[in-house]
């Protein structure tokens, strides 16, 4: 059984962002090239350099060794299977899920932001990290976790978990398939490297968006109330139900109060 967790020294409580020990031992179950596997990959990277001492990242078949927090990135439907599994090695355990409550774990915390499994551990640095806890101690264990990574903690708590997680999947996974729709048409349109050429305009929309908000950053046809343009541009899409959906949103956006 997992010895008790490592208490800060005075000096380390003073520093919000190094309350958990650095002698604190991690097991870190989760390895793979798919969503929560790459995370758990970078994440065992990031505290190592963060001076804990880790485990893993593990496998499922792997055995888990006794340790003082044990971190479940696995899918979500595997969280219960593998907090049964941790329990009797770890005192604290805790998921990095955006989207499951605390059911069978101890703290949760999940980093805003998409992972290839690549990064370096300054991708943490800057970046915000939902955290929830069964106990105000737990949920400080959390949040010293996080800003021992570099990240912004924030709470959230079950009841709004779902609405969090669409939030992100609106700002990144959503965000790619019109992207994706984007290379399509402009590929269509005989352009060579797409991407390269989209990036820039993709990247100063979001500035925009982070500076002005939607509504004050919105440019285009549609902003302009150009119809007779969006009625070429829908005539040049092959996918007409996305095009009418974002069209939609585009001048609900436009008309928003």
């Amino acid at each position: 059984m997992a010895s008790d967790l490592p208490l800060s020294d005075p000096e380390s409580a003073m520093n919000p962002a190094s309350a958990l020990a650095p002698d604190a031992t991690i097991a870190v179950l989760g390895a793979g090239r798919l969503g929560t596997g790459r995370l758990g990959t970078v994440l065992a990277r990031a505290l190592r350099a963060a001076e804990f001492d880790v485990r893993g990242p593990l496998g499922r078949d792997d055995e888990i060794p006794d340790s003082d927090i044990a971190l479940l990135c696995v899918p979500d439907a595997a969280i219960a299977d593998a907090a049964t599994r941790a329990r009797p090695h770890a005192r604290l355990i805790g998921h990095v899920s955006g989207a499951t409550g605390l059911e069978g774990v101890d703290f949760s915390i999940h980093p805003l932001q998409t992972f290839s499994g690549k990064e370096e551990p300054e991708v943490f640095h800057g970046i915000g990290a939902a955290i929830a806890g069964r106990t105000p101690d737990v949920r400080d264990t959390a949040r010293d976790l996080a800003r021992t990574l570099g990240a912004r903690p924030f709470e959230v708590d079950d009841a709004h978990r779902a609405t969090y997680h669409a939030a992100a999947s609106f700002a990144s996974n959503f965000v790619l398939t019109v992207l994706d729709a984007a290379e399509q048409l402009a590929t269509t349109a005989g352009i060579d490297n797409p991407r390269e050429l989209l990036a820039p305009l993709a990247r100063q929309t979001v500035e925009n968006w982070m500076n002005d908000g939607a509504k004050n950053a919105l440019t285009g046809p549609i902003a302009r109330g150009d119809e007779a343009t969006v009625a070429r541009q829908r005539a040049a899409a092959p996918d007409k139900d996305l095009f009418d959906a974002l069209a939609a949103a585009t001048r609900a956006l436009k008309d928003r109060a």
